[in-house]
């Protein structure tokens, strides 16, 4: 799994989220995105520790 797919998705959820700084679901999708992708070193690090614990095997089939 690389981190760029998981990204990916989040902002894939967070464009399906109308833009409402108002509304927390697309407050927290809109700031975890962007959390994220400022730290991708440290999400690389984690998704690898979740990949060798099998996190995502049913995923990758």
């Amino acid at each position: 799994m690389k981190p760029e797919t998981l990204l990916a998705e989040l902002n894939r959820l967070r464009q399906d989220v109308p833009k409402d700084p108002s509304d927390l679901e697309w407050l927290t999708l809109h700031h975890v995105f962007c959390f994220v992708s400022y730290k991708m070193g440290d999400f690389q690090k984690y998704v690898d520790e979740q990949a060798k614990a099998g996190a995502f095997d049913a995923f990758e089939g």
